[in-house]
């Protein structure tokens, strides 16, 4: 059973579903996969980088009603591919050029009170370039599962009245805080179930967590690209990433898992609107 179901106006027992694409504004290529997946194919959200290159296309891509929330973002993981922070934030570059590249490398120098101010600007600029901002998801759960940084992501979150994403499938003893009872002390919202897996790649797990769908707010994450030069020059995860967009855009066997499951698709502006009205 899920309160949290309740609170968005349906019986305990339903299964809700999120599916969300990462990296909107990452690339040319992630732009026109994302956008794809979510005018053409099952996606009901998105996360856009606001510091990437291709950040400010993205928002000239999505259109009202949208479902699109900020993929906060304090790395930058690929080896010839850069950027960097949109404030002056030194303990937040890698020394290179741009963020760091792993979650080590961040959380030995980072500020917290430049991470506060690096993640509270990128929203503002969100904000700014007319997005209607659902929710908030850090990129690679850089400040989800560190304290120091996990009070910066709750103060935003209640700052700017959004829910969150949380893993599920990381026990609060193996983080060493009770991260989903804090954010809920804070009456900030999350899905019931995430899966904490960021290998590339989305298919078996996206089929794995349909077949075993569990009452309350599950959410799945994608990350669809369209298969390009770019794309390609970016990541050796490209493959997957083009396979992404395939699946949920034009996979079959996915369709009908989500017939079969009773899943009811929504967004996170459903749990920004319960969240807003109290």
């Amino acid at each position: 059973m899920s309160e949290l179901a309740r609170r968005l106006g349906h019986p305990a027992d339903a299964k809700l579903l999120i599916i969300s694409c990462d990296d909107l504004g990452s690339s040319h290529a992630a732009n026109e996969g994302v956008v794809a997946a979510l005018h053409d194919g099952v996606a009901t959200c998105a996360s856009l980088m606001v510091p990437a290159p291709w950040a400010r296309d993205a928002v000239r891509r999505v259109v009202a009603g949208d479902d699109i929330g900020v993929h906060l973002t304090l790395n930058c993981e690929h080896e010839h591919y850069r950027w960097g922070p949109i404030t002056h934030a030194p303990s937040l570059q890698s020394g290179e050029g741009g963020f760091p590249r792993n979650l080590e490398d961040l959380w030995e120098h980072a500020d917290p009170a430049e991470v506060l101010r690096e993640c509270r600007a990128q929203i503002e600029r969100a904000r700014a370039w007319g997005l209607d901002v659902t929710h908030l998801a850090p990129h690679l759960t850089a400040i989800t599962l560190r304290p120091e940084f996990f009070d910066v992501y709750m103060e935003l979150a209640v700052e700017f009245a959004l829910p969150v994403r949380l893993p599920s499938t990381i026990g609060e003893d193996e983080a060493g805080f009770p991260f989903r009872h804090l954010a809920a002390e804070e009456g900030v919202l999350f899905p019931d179930h995430f899966d904490h897996d960021w290998r590339p790649g989305s298919r078996e797990r996206v089929y794995e967590t349909l077949a075993r769908l569990e009452p309350g707010v599950t959410e799945v994450h994608v990350q669809p690209a369209i298969d390009s030069a770019e794309v390609r020059a970016i990541t050796s995860a490209a493959d997957a990433w083009i396979d992404d967009l395939r699946l949920v855009t034009d996979d079959a066997a996915l369709r009908r898992m989500l017939a079969d499951s009773g899943a009811v698709l929504i967004g996170y502006r459903a749990l920004r609107d319960a969240m807003r009205a109290g």
